[in-house]
């Protein structure tokens, strides 16, 4: 079933690695991925899943943190700057503030705290994925006076300066981006970007809106993403000054 014989008509499976050495977890993650009519890899250390995503395509990475040989951490920071996108969940006991941002800096696309509900899981997978085929259907190249954002190979030039953005960093700019002067509140935001709707994630769109001001504005005097008090945030284009 699973051959390269292919049909007219057939959308081949979106294809997710598990990497995860707990192997009763594992089990159970599979056994729900396949229900879902995923294609799914196992591999049980960082050794294992750089073989799989060097020989693969992948659509999803759900990475535990703590391995036999090492830090999932480690395998999402070398796969983001060898600039590879693809998606990153990363699966773990570590539930501290410190680590969530930690393994959000690294490049991590979402973060779920063990123990989780398998229904939660499926709902950040879908939210994951469905992020992706909207970003490839969107608009791939935005241009505005000074700004030019390119959402196929995820560059940001502001200014005549190359930005280095995370993944949600991008994702959360692309998307304010294509809502000009539209504004978003914080769970919006959660919600369009992170692909979840917990109200106590709301501090994490500050954070990253912060970071991403931070970038931003050595390039400018001009505030790219404004703070509209009591509501929320919005992508606010230079203007030329011509007509």
């Amino acid at each position: 079933m699973n051959g390269n014989t292919k049909h007219t008509g057939h959308v081949s499976p979106q294809h997710i690695l598990l990497v995860e050495d707990e192997q009763d977890l594992a089990k159970l993650i599979i056994l729900n991925l396949k229900a879902l009519n995923y294609s799914v890899d196992h591999a049980t250390t960082l050794k294992q899943a750089m073989h799989i995503i060097e020989h693969k395509k992948l659509d999803l990475i759900l990475m535990d943190r703590m391995l036999p040989d090492g830090d999932g951490i480690m395998l999402c920071q070398q796969l983001r700057q060898a600039q590879k996108q693809i998606p990153i969940m990363l699966l773990t006991a570590k539930d501290s503030e410190a680590d969530v941002v930690l393994g959000l800096e690294a490049g991590a696309d979402d973060y779920l705290v063990k123990p989780f509900s398998v229904l939660e899981l499926r709902a950040r997978i879908k939210a994951l994925l469905r992020r992706g085929q909207v970003q490839h259907e969107h608009q791939q190249q935005l241009d505005f006076h000074g700004v030019s954002i390119n959402a196929s190979t995820r560059e940001v030039i502001a200014f005549n300066n190359a930005l280095t953005l995370t993944a949600r960093e991008f994702d959360l700019l692309l998307f304010l981006a294509q809502h000009p002067q539209q504004v978003f509140s914080r769970l919006q935001l959660l919600e369009a970007v992170w692909g979840y709707s917990h109200s106590g994630y709301e501090h994490t769109v500050n954070s990253h809106i912060n970071r991403l001001r931070n970038k931003l504005s050595p390039c400018s005097e001009h505030e790219l993403v404004k703070t509209v008090w009591g509501v929320g945030y919005k992508f606010s284009p230079p203007e030329a000054h011509t007509h």
